[in-house]
């Protein structure tokens, strides 16, 4: 009359909860998105990501090894320009803001992981991804200045490039400029899922984005997931070494199909909107915001990411310390 198989067995107490715990959360694999603002002095507050600054470039050194400290080993840097134009040349050059902000970070503490950001729309005056032309981004045209710009970008030092522009070809654009400049040992994570999401809202006012509509053409419909596993097959054979899908939290299904899919490592991108929903909620007394940060980023690693890029890293980094 009675069960003989009594899952609750292994939930009656903290011990044996935690002796059965199948996901766990490592800093070891955790990347912190880092804003860099050009002449600013002091840091500026995102108003809509609460707990999330600007910081200065002169203050960027001193940022990264605080981070360090704290347990964070990996960063992924974002720039916020002054010198816009209608291509974002300033990320094609030696010495502009995305080629300093690598050489300044891997210099305060080469042992941080220095990630970039391979985009153009924190450095164009219209905000979008690349080049644009007749009202329509130019997928073959923002190829070629995406391999340049990742060879600058390993010039500087970075230590993987993140392509995030979503053009058909970039991988194996970028693959091919990096090994034609002695730079094969540079990793590229590519952006393989990012999907059109109203979840990125507040990226554009971190990132200083001047867009004006949407990017619907060239990032994923959400509503597709079988077009999510050829963009990361495509990703993968063009030479990826990492393949990530943004954004984590409705593409958890997503992060497993692809996981299940492919044996190279994959990463999650845990975005603005849904690190705002949750400083927010938690603001207003909805939830616990300690509880949903350790329970969302869990929900991640479960489905699959061994990489997860998150807002709430330092969050994360204080609660693994204290035990918590």
């Amino acid at each position: 009359m009675f069960p003989i198989n009594r899952l609750s067995r292994l939930r009656r107490t903290h011990q044996l909860r935690a002796l059965v715990n199948e996901t766990f959360i490592d800093l070891n694999s955790i990347i912190y998105p880092v804003f860099v603002e050009e002449e600013i002095d002091e840091q500026v507050a995102i108003a809509a990501l609460p707990g999330q600054f600007r910081i200065p470039e002169s203050h960027l050194a001193e940022h990264v090894q605080q981070l360090y400290e704290e347990g964070i080993r990996a960063i992924m840097l974002f720039g916020v320009s002054k010198h816009k134009d209608e291509i974002g040349s300033d990320s094609l050059k030696e010495n502009g803001l995305l080629a300093r902000m690598i050489r300044c970070a891997k210099s305060a503490q080469p042992e941080m992981i220095v990630i970039s950001d391979n985009c153009f729309c924190e450095y164009t005056t219209h905000g979008h991804c690349g080049v644009f032309n007749h009202q329509r981004l130019d997928n073959d045209l923002t190829i070629i200045n995406l391999a340049q710009q990742a060879v600058i970008c390993a010039q500087a030092g970075v230590d993987i490039v993140a392509p995030s522009a979503m053009m058909d070809g970039q991988v194996k654009a970028i693959r091919g400029a990096l090994d034609e400049s002695g730079f094969q040992h540079i990793p590229i994570m590519a952006y393989s899922a990012k999907f059109s999401s109203s979840f990125y809202g507040p990226f554009r006012e971190a990132a200083g984005s001047a867009l004006k509509g949407d990017r619907k053409t060239y990032q994923m419909n959400y509503a597709n997931r079988r077009e999510a596993l050829r963009e990361a097959a495509a990703d993968e054979e063009e030479g990826a070494d990492f393949l990530m899908i943004k954004p984590a939290g409705t593409a958890l299904d997503i992060i497993s199909d692809i996981q299940s899919h492919s044996n190279l490592p994959i990463a999650a991108y845990q975005v603005s909107g849904e690190y705002a929903a949750i400083k927010f909620a938690a603001m207003a007394g909805a939830l616990d915001e300690k509880a949903a940060i350790v329970e969302t980023i869990t929900a991640i690693r479960r489905a699959g990411a061994l990489i997860i890029i998150t807002y709430f890293a330092r969050e994360l980094a204080k609660l693994i310390k204290t035990g918590a």
